[in-house]
């Protein structure tokens, strides 16, 4: 009989890939229809995403975490380079309506740049948290008086 709680395995990466998909609509949403009821649902659809980061952000190692946070950052600069070279140029250039590629592009972008500047923003805040100076003790306890009770 085991002793430990039984979770699937990979059970981690389902926040992280509902994240992408927030970040990936949103951005997509965003930029492709110029309305004000539609940013106000993509800058819900952000902060969703944002929570969704943050659950995958306390389910992992903090290894793991910085293998994530790098991996998509090196995902961003990637897809960053169909940008230089400009997105319908690249659309054209692929089998395919065009457009469905510059919104895919689009997509991958939103999706990669929000994603890895909230798992840095993340592995920041449990480095801070990791390395936060612990409290002072207090001066009855150099001095030899360890009672329960204060006499002040």
């Amino acid at each position: 009989m085991h002793d430990v709680i039984p979770t699937r395995h990979g059970s981690e990466r389902a926040p992280l890939a509902a994240a992408l998909g927030c970040f990936a609509v949103a951005g997509v949403a965003n930029v492709t229809v110029d309305h004000v009821a539609l940013t106000i649902g993509a800058t819900g659809l952000a902060v969703g995403g944002v929570a969704c980061l943050a659950r995958y952000a306390q389910s992992v190692t903090r290894k793991r975490l910085a293998v994530t946070a790098l991996g998509l950052w090196l995902s961003f600069l990637g897809v960053a380079v169909a940008h230089a070279v400009g997105l319908e140029t690249v659309g054209s250039s692929l089998p395919g309506p065009a457009r469905v590629t510059v919104v895919g592009l689009t997509a991958i972008t939103w999706a990669t740049l929000l994603a890895a500047a909230g798992t840095t923003i993340f592995l920041g805040f449990r480095e801070y948290g990791a390395s936060a100076p612990a409290e002072e003790p207090d001066e009855q306890v150099f001095d030899g008086e360890t009672t329960d009770y204060s006499t002040r």
